[in-house]
């Protein structure tokens, strides 16, 4: 099947000369990745720290490749990970979790809208800033980093839209990484979409 063949190519071309503790490292942060979407489609508090051993490990790499739209948004998530944890655990004397699964109020929309705004220049200075090539892949990760910045915050509150965001931002970053020569990254937003779809439909079940 030539086809096939194609595609396994393509995936695993660009590995042919990275260290392979490198591949290992990509392997284990995606695979910790996907871990941390499935518990958070569980409303699983597991879903915080795999998701920060997970990040951590991808801002090493991305550093390293220079992908710095991609590095700050991993830093982003590290650091609203231990927030959402936080979050996440504070419960009431009955042991009943205070925040729950809500839509967002108009107030948490213009916020939403203030942060995407805010990412997208972030982001697109951080390039500047390290002197990397302005690409359309620049653009394009800007735009995917600043809605991922708004769904992860929407998801440390427990709201609905963090999963709509999520789809939306993986169906862009699953081409974009494959581009980038980042195979293993890219089955992970495929799977993330997939969790994505099935995590809005459980927690649309609770609001």
């Amino acid at each position: 099947m030539p086809i096939m063949e194609n595609i396994i190519n393509f995936l695993l071309e660009p590995y042919e000369t990275a260290d392979f503790y490198m591949i290992m490292l990509e392997f284990t942060a995606a695979l910790l990745g996907i871990l941390s979407v499935w518990f958070s489609r569980k409303e699983n508090i597991l879903v915080y720290p795999s998701g920060i051993v997970s990040t951590g490990i991808y801002v090493y790499l991305l550093n390293i490749y220079e992908l710095r739209g991609d590095m700050v948004i991993n830093a982003y998530f590290f650091v609203m990970s231990i927030y959402g944890w936080y979050n996440w655990s504070r419960k009431t004397e009955g042991n009943i979790s205070i925040v729950k699964i809500t839509r967002t109020n108009f107030r948490e929309k213009i916020i939403g809208v203030f942060i995407f705004i805010a990412g997208v220049i972030f982001v697109f200075f951080a390039y500047k800033i390290f002197s990397t090539k302005i690409t359309y892949i620049t653009y394009t990760d800007s735009f995917t980093t600043a809605i991922f910045f708004v769904a992860m915050w929407y998801m440390a509150l427990k709201k609905l839209e963090n999963w709509t965001l999520w789809i939306a931002g993986n169906i862009v970053s699953i081409p974009l990484y494959l581009v980038k020569g980042l195979g293993f990254t890219a089955i992970q937003y495929a799977v993330f979409l997939i969790l994505a779809v099935l995590g809005y439909i459980e927690w649309r079940k609770k609001v």
